[in-house]
């Protein structure tokens, strides 16, 4: 099989294209509008605003996986969460309707459902609170709507919890190394529940679906579960680590007002900061999901949880000891 994987430059993207290589004799074709520094001969430069071009680079291909997405905290202008994942899901469908492509994986996010949900399953209402969550959702409501008009495509949504792996310099990243540092401060209690996926279940999920749900219109919430809190997060890492962590604990209100404050110092200065009243209130809320729909289709995780952590704390961080989790 053909398959075309839309906006697999980045992190998610390379760890798929490896596994993809390693697992299957499927012939596979990056577009991304980034160049591809470990897979360059198989990656085209293109752009999902570029309907045009998109439909020239699918000619030939049988599946098209879309991970493109603007999707940090900070993306100025708003509209480029709505230009990049509405229309661009747009022009992907028309795209592949040119070339009689009638199977698309697409990687949503549990930002649809909001903060501070409790466990919400796909049929949960959805009720994103920022720009990247609604975008997200409208993303899927033109793929809904055009599965309407196409009932004998095959569509897969997956809405993945925070990734996190080896190399990967996101949320749970910058969270480990302030913790390993002995540099972190609790926001709150720290029993908030966060549920997260490890990037090499969340591929091996993506093949699964590629090979084995080739019919239908199915969407799945991805979490490597247990969950663990912020307190949980930080007794592992200190484990793992083999040293006690020193934790500085500030009230949830104290931390929502350094928060403001930094809003207003980014705009004085024009300069995104690490901190924001949005990233402080992200951290200390729930953000817990249900996960039974993709654990009873079949798949099977071939990672632990626990084992994600330790490998990106041993690689990141140089452990040498084998402590266990």
């Amino acid at each position: 099989m053909k398959i075309a994987i839309i906006g697999g430059s980045g992190f998610v993207g390379t760890k798929l294209i490896d596994l993809l290589i390693q697992v299957s004799d499927n012939e596979i074709r990056n577009i991304d509008k980034s160049a591809s520094s470990k897979h360059p001969s198989i990656t085209m430069i293109g752009d999902v605003l570029d309907r045009t071009g998109l439909t020239a680079m699918l000619a030939g291909v049988e599946a098209v996986i879309l991970l493109a997405a603007e999707h940090r905290d900070d993306v100025s202008p708003v509209s480029k969460y709505y230009d990049v994942n509405v229309k661009g899901m747009q022009n992907t469908l028309e795209a592949m309707e040119a070339n009689g492509i009638k199977r698309i994986i697409f990687t949503s996010s549990v930002a649809v459902y909001g903060l501070d949900k409790e466990n919400p399953k796909e049929d949960t209402p959805t009720d994103p609170f920022n720009h990247y969550g609604k975008s997200k959702l409208k993303a899927e409501m033109v793929l809904q709507e055009w599965y309407r008009d196409h009932s004998d495509w095959n569509v897969n949504i997956i809405r993945p919890t925070v990734i996190f792996g080896e190399g990967n310099r996101g949320n749970v990243y910058n969270l480990l190394h302030q913790i390993a540092s002995g540099k972190f401060i609790m926001i709150g209690s720290g029993t908030n529940q966060k549920s997260m996926s490890y990037i090499g279940n969340i591929i091996a999920f993506i093949n699964y679906l590629v090979m084995v749900k080739t019919t239908g219109y199915n969407v799945y919430n991805y979490v490597d579960k247990p969950d663990l809190s912020t307190n949980d997060l930080v007794h592992y890492t200190g484990r793992i680590l083999g040293k006690k962590i020193p934790t500085v604990r500030v009230p949830y209100w104290l931390g929502m007002l350094g928060g403001y404050g930094f809003d207003v110092l980014a705009f004085i200065i024009r300069r995104k900061l690490s901190i924001s009243s949005i990233r402080v209130k992200k951290f200390c809320a729930v953000t817990q999901y249900d996960a039974t729909k993709a654990m009873n289709s079949g798949f099977i995780p071939p990672y632990d949880l626990q084992y994600g952590l330790k490998q990106v704390l041993k690689a990141e961080f140089s452990v040498s000891n084998e402590n266990s989790v």
